[in-house]
């Protein structure tokens, strides 16, 4: 729930925003002590917000009532049984798949990271189409949500990749004999666009504004099975002069993928630029926002070049060992590495 719910002034409703407090949960959170200093208010004031929110919060549930945080405990057989009907979107790359367990798994947030160059943008249009294929073929049959914070998508190249994962499902059908026609008659690339929605933001309080609404968002959207950020960090790497206050909201951010990658169902890939960072008496690159950002997401890839060729590894994962796989960027999407990959530019 938003902050714009509290009946405050505007004054103090604009102080709470700009320290990081977007919703009625972030408030709740909060000791006085701490609210009064980061929004530079009395203690007693803060003190009464905090009322304020709590007394909101239950006004705006259907029955008024009170409810727990915790919606319902699950024992560990529980987990163990929803393990074995995990969801997977496949990368396109079966050695990227494999050291996967399948593909990017859905009720997880995963992290990719890595230099310029390296295929970030791409493999996100890749999930985006691929999230799409029908379940008679393997895939989801489900919708995509592309936010684009740096300006890098190119429906171009969407549409190019959409064309070549219809023809490999044409490939599929011919090859194994299956009678798939009302699957192909409704894939077109068209439709494939169609079901990527999309989102420019060109600052970090449009992030946060945008992110606040995917709960609503995907609601009305239930075909939803991927959320991807391109990039997670742009907006956060500029313009910040209180650290804390940005790991403040990086937190907040990160805390709404995950509920909303178990709420729906879907699966939340956040692409990551690279930073340096003096490690052992010289500098090394390494994924950007922190290290305490590292512990926002399920797991972490991080994309590297060996020579001529392109890898993943597997850097944290709760479930995954750590392992690498190469892959390529051709002109029909992500594909299985070959010895004669060159390091070309696309498109």
């Amino acid at each position: 729930m938003e902050v714009g719910m509290l009946p405050i002034s505007a004054s103090k409703r604009g102080k709470l925003l700009a320290a990081g407090y977007t919703t009625l949960d972030a408030i709740a959170r909060a000791s006085a002590s701490h609210l009064a200093r980061d929004i530079e208010v009395s203690d007693s004031e803060a003190l009464e917000i905090l009322n304020l929110a709590a007394k909101t919060g239950v006004l705006d549930r259907p029955n008024g009532t009170q409810t727990t945080v915790v919606g319902g405990g699950q024992t560990a057989w529980d987990m163990l049984n929803d393990e074995k009907f995990s969801s997977y979107i496949t990368t396109s790359c079966v050695d990227l798949d494999n050291i996967l367990g399948g593909g990017i798994k859905c009720k997880d947030v995963t992290e990719i990271g890595g230099v310029p160059g390296i295929g970030k943008t791409q493999i996100g249009i890749q999930l985006a189409v691929n999230v799409q294929i029908p379940q008679g073929y393997g895939g989801l049959g489900g919708k995509a949500i592309y936010i684009d914070t740096e300006g890098s998508f190119m429906v171009e190249r969407v549409l190019q990749i959409a064309e070549a994962c219809i023809e490999d499902m044409a490939e599929y059908s011919n090859h194994f004999h299956k009678d798939l026609q009302a699957c192909e008659v409704k894939m077109h690339p068209n439709n494939i666009l169609e079901n990527i929605f999309y989102f420019r933001v060109c600052s970090y309080t449009e992030q946060i504004a945008l992110i606040n609404y995917l709960d609503k968002f995907v609601m009305e959207n239930k075909e939803v099975k991927i959320i991807i950020v391109d990039s997670v960090t742009f907006h956060f790497r500029q313009d910040f002069e209180d650290m804390a206050l940005r790991t403040r909201l990086l937190s907040e951010m990160a805390l709404k993928f995950m509920k909303l990658a178990k709420k729906f169902s879907l699966a939340v890939v956040m692409l990551n630029q690279v930073t340096t960072k003096f490690i052992e008496g010289s500098f090394q690159l390494t994924l950007a926002l922190g290290d305490s950002w590292s512990h926002s997401c399920t797991n972490r890839i991080i994309l590297f070049w060996n020579g001529n060729e392109r890898h993943a590894f597997i850097d944290k994962s709760p479930s995954l060992k750590s392992a690498s796989a190469p892959y390529s960027v051709t002109s029909r999407g992500i594909r299985n590495s070959t010895s004669s990959c060159k390091r070309i530019k696309m498109m």
